[in-house]
């Protein structure tokens, strides 16, 4: 258990980062989904504008320090490769 005040401080922040942290990773997988299901859809039209909605949705995730940078720049790569192969 912690002992001092400043280790109480940071579990309690921690906590408090951890579920900030945890809605914003659900809402980057809910906007990746989008995507591939309309990829899986093969719905061209609807896969560029999911596609277009989840980029600054991932960019605002390497922002906030929840994603790293090289991870989301491979994710975007390969969601715009296969909605350009559609």
């Amino acid at each position: 258990m912690a002992n001092t005040p400043q280790a109480r401080k940071r579990i309690r922040r921690n906590d408090r980062r951890a579920e900030i942290n945890g809605a914003r990773m659900s809402r980057i997988r809910s906007f990746v989904k989008k995507v591939e299901s309309a990829i899986e859809g093969g719905d061209k039209t609807a896969a560029a504008e999911a596609l277009k909605a989840a980029q600054p949705e991932m960019a605002r995730g390497v922002a906030r320090g929840v994603l790293h940078k090289n991870t989301v720049a491979r994710k975007m790569s390969r969601l715009s490769k296969r909605v350009a192969a559609l």
